[in-house]
């Protein structure tokens, strides 16, 4: 049996105090964790019990972007800054059609509007995504940071028996034991935008909205098709760059992914590999991944481009990283890009291909805007081959 650590444990104050009285709370919860820590708190989501891998995202906005980012299927969300919900929610900004993170962990549920169909509460009610306020998330954070990563369960309402809840959160199934990708992608093509600009194949493992819309505005067309698509689809004629997009997951699970990358990168295509895909190109150049201690979550981290020096501010989601150091000297492939925290590997080119990765988001655009360059390179390379 592990012992449980010790965490403060302060009393809670008023309900609402906790949870604005306009989102409505769903009374006393627990947040437990695999090592025996115990947080409790208050619920505001659904009234159900959910749990996952924490992972601790330090954004001071986004809250509806991550909560509709399929990356994080299966992972329950902590969000460091104290006021969540203070915004209210854009149906329009939404990242896919529903919430895929398995529960959410705030300080404070906040509310800015009235109208129920604008709050974030409502959205993972809908999805039937439990939540829990009341959380000294940046505590929380804190003994994540020492312990690495950790299952946890958001309890049901009304069941704050600890020692149980925490049972629960070690019956929770490993993050690396699931197939995500196959719970994200969609089952059909669609086609989005028209006009003569280039046409990208978009390889949907856990999409996020934004990469549709930046390619947009750059003129291009796009098809996305589902993880099962096959390398005649990918690279049929019509096709002038192929995008492997983010997702949810370990790439050492995904063979069929890196074999569909390692055929794209034999025929020449202009290919952009995002976050997961970044990890499935690396893969298929011959190159290892593992997972990080306790993952890049975040709107602000620093990364450097080798090439020319510059460094850019970035938004990330990822639980695995590529390994440099095993990116073979004869693939084709160097390294790129480097995160300024921790030296991890942010980005693959190839020497004679017009073939480059991301780790981070580009998509993201976390008030600088700066990542957004890596579209400009990867549909002026579609351009030229069309």
């Amino acid at each position: 049996m592990i012992a449980s650590p010790t965490v403060p444990r302060p009393p809670l104050p008023r309900a609402d105090a906790i949870v604005d009285p306009r989102v409505g709370d769903a009374g006393p919860a627990l947040l437990a964790l695999e090592d025996g820590a115990v947080f409790p708190g208050i619920a505001f989501g659904a009234p159900l019990a959910s749990g996952g891998d924490l992972v601790v995202n330090t954004s001071q906005t986004g809250y509806q972007e991550i909560a509709t980012d399929p990356s994080y299927a299966g992972q329950v969300v902590v969000m460091t800054y104290p006021l969540i919900g203070n915004y209210g929610r854009l149906a329009a900004d939404d990242q896919s059609e529903r919430p895929w993170l398995r529960g959410l962990v705030v300080a404070h549920a906040t509310a800015a509007v009235l109208d129920d169909a604008r709050q974030l509460a409502t959205l993972l009610r809908t999805h039937r995504i439990p939540a829990i306020a009341g959380v000294d998330t940046r505590a929380l954070a804190r003994h994540l940071r020492s312990t690495g990563c950790l299952r946890g369960i958001i309890t049901e309402p009304g069941m704050i028996d600890r020692d149980a809840a925490v049972d629960r959160a070690r019956d929770v199934q490993r993050w690396e034991d699931q197939d995500f990708v196959a719970q994200v992608s969609p089952e059909r093509v669609r086609e989005v935008g028209d006009g003569d600009g280039p046409l990208i194949a978009i390889v949907d493992y856990g999409l996020k909205a934004n990469i549709v819309r930046s390619l947009g505005r750059r003129g291009a067309r796009v098809r996305v098709l589902p993880h099962t698509a096959t390398r005649d689809e990918v690279l049929a004629r019509d096709v002038d760059g192929v995008v492997l997009s983010p997702g949810p997951g370990d790439p050492a699970r995904l063979a069929g992914p890196v074999a569909l990358a390692q055929a794209v990168i034999d025929a020449g295509r202009p290919l952009l590999g995002i976050c997961l895909g970044h990890q499935v190109v690396a893969r298929a150049a011959g190159a290892e991944t593992r997972r990080l201690r306790f993952g890049h979550h975040g709107a602000n981290h620093p990364v450097q481009d080798l090439d020319t020096g510059y460094v850019q501010v970035t938004a990330q989601n990822h639980e695995v990283q590529v390994i440099g150091e095993s990116v073979p000297a004869d693939s084709g492939f160097r390294v790129s890009q480097l995160n300024l925290n921790d030296r991890s590997v942010e980005g693959l080119r190839h020497a004679e291909k017009p073939i480059e990765t991301v780790q981070y988001h580009p998509e993201g655009a976390p008030g600088p805007l700066d990542a957004l360059a890596v579209f400009d390179r990867f549909v002026a390379a579609c351009r030229r081959g069309a």
